[in-house]
């Protein structure tokens, strides 16, 4: 109340009550300032009621829209040429003629009286057009990403100026629904949409795989396994395919998938490299692509539980003819790929997409320098290095080792050093003879300096290595004692040990 006070008072004990503050007039400031705050609420509620109703009225009109658009029905048109069924990679063959295309909805965009899909069926992508009464139906009104259907209609080239993929568009004049996909919470673009978490994107992997990105990255997968065929058969390697259950080791014991194989122990394989050698002395120089295996518990993108190995073994060749053989088959698989067009274009688009998820990391301060990812392939030669001329320039241009001492020769060179001296001198790189108690037990040590072994790893800037190989010990009494030095027993490589007598 204005103006009012209150006094303590005592109670009945003569004890004084507590004190109450005086009301004091509000000033004329914070007065204007509720007033307005007061009646900028009641329009904002008001506006709430005003928003409520239109879209109540929105939607009635678009039930009743969509309640009449299930009595419209389409029908071909019998008095048209006859649909020829075609995939959308051969769309341009069939221009100005009247086709039937299958597949997926990839994206849909309504505006007034006309419909624009982006069919895809795997094989490409294809622009396609609904115009007037098509429109008009339930299913096109409702048409969601993901639906699967046929479009019927003419492929014609664009007008100058105009984009769309492959350089032309599909006049649809009809249509049929095989599969409807669901829209709402349930639709795909909710539930992988592009800034999900990885997590979730795993977890639905197989609906991230109809992405741009994902569908991308196998298609050039796809084309670098290709490639290195053509590579491997063009240089005279026959393929073979070596088992994926065996009972010996080659990476060390740490990383073997056991089961049991009818009451005995056996793994997963971590490599196909010594059955491949069994077979050089009838089919000569052989190559395998097949999955291997590594029980190792590390979310890094160096290690994975199962990945494709890409191995040959050749035989009657120097340590020399080995580093030639790796330098040729890298530039020839990627010379076939990068020649493509169409792979040109995805490798492109990753590279894009990597920039700007780089950009991303960068900007929330996960990484400390931003990086431009471009591909360009590898120039020859490439760069030829010793392990210890490696040790040496980490130490030169202060590189630490993992204890944050100076490498010293025997480290395992980590791959944060190894990646970072890639990326400054900026080339591919040969890295070699390592030493040998950091290689597996078959490699051959080097005449001229029994420390190390003839080995290699192949690097490349912005990816790190990609290639390792060796040379095999040739003496019968040198692979016994290999097979002491690191404690594994014989008897179950006696099939490898075979190829020495």
């Amino acid at each position: 109340m204005k103006g009012a006070k209150y006094e303590s008072r005592k109670s009945k004990t003569g004890t004084p009550e507590e004190s109450r503050e005086e009301y004091k007039p509000v000033a004329k400031a914070a007065l204007k300032k509720a007033t307005n705050a007061h009646s900028a609420y009641l329009k904002k509620e008001a506006k709430k009621v005003e928003l409520a109703a239109k879209e109540a009225e929105q939607k009635a009109g678009r039930d009743a829209q969509l309640e009449a658009a299930k009595s419209v029905i389409i029908v071909e048109d019998a008095s048209r040429p006859a649909a020829k069924k075609i995939k959308i990679r051969d769309t341009t063959a069939y221009r100005n003629t009247r086709v039937a295309v299958s597949g997926w909805v990839h994206r849909v965009r309504h505006q007034k009286n006309m419909i624009f899909i982006t069919l895809r069926d795997g094989t490409g992508l294809l622009q396609c057009i609904l115009a007037d009464k098509l429109t008009e139906t339930y299913d096109a009104m409702t048409l969601t990403n993901e639906t699967t259907l046929t479009l019927y209609g003419d492929i014609k080239e664009l007008p100058a100026g105009a984009h769309a993929p492959g350089g032309h568009e599909l006049i649809v004049d009809y249509y049929k629904i095989i599969g409807k996909a669901p829209g709402g919470e349930e639709a795909i673009t909710n539930i992988v949409a592009p800034d999900a978490d990885p997590q979730t994107k795993y977890n639905y992997r197989h609906l991230t795989l109809r992405g741009d990105i994902a569908s991308a990255t196998l298609k050039v997968r796809a084309a670098v396994v290709k490639a290195f065929r053509r590579s491997y058969d063009e240089l005279g390697l026959l393929e073979v395919t070596p088992p994926c259950m065996v009972q010996t080791q080659c990476e060390g014991g740490a990383t073997l998938f056991e089961f049991d194989y009818y009451g005995e122990k056996a793994y997963l394989t971590q490599s196909s490299q010594l059955y491949l050698e069994t077979c050089l002395p009838s089919l000569g120089d052989v190559f395998c692509i097949q999955e291997s295996f590594r029980a190792e518990k590390s979310l890094t993108r160096r290690h994975l539980s199962e990945f494709t190995h890409i191995e040959a073994e050749l035989a009657f060749v120097t340590f020399d003819d080995l580093l030639s053989h790796l330098e040729e088959m890298i530039c020839r698989t990627i010379d076939t790929v990068w020649n493509d067009p169409q792979l040109r274009g995805f490798v492109q688009e990753l590279n894009d997409d990597a920039n700007k998820d780089e950009k991303k990391r960068f900007e929330k301060g996960e990484v400390a320098e931003l990086k431009h990812y471009e591909f360009k392939p590898p120039s020859r030669p490439f760069r030829r290095m010793r392990y210890s001329e490696a040790i040496e320039w980490l130490n030169e241009h202060g590189i630490p080792n993992e204890d944050n001492e100076p490498h010293k020769f025997g480290d395992d060179i980590a791959e944060a050093a190894e990646r970072r001296m890639t990326d400054m001198l900026n080339l591919p790189i040969f890295l070699t003879h390592f030493p040998v108690e950091i290689k597996a037990f078959y490699m051959k040590k080097d005449p001229h300096d029994p420390r190390v072994t003839e080995s290699v790893d192949c690097l490349m800037p912005g990816v790190g290595e990609i290639v390792g190989g060796s040379m095999r010990m040739e003496e019968l009494e040198e692979l016994l004692d290999a097979y002491k030095r690191v404690g594994i027993p014989a008897d179950p490589y006696y099939w490898f040990t075979d190829q020495r007598k």
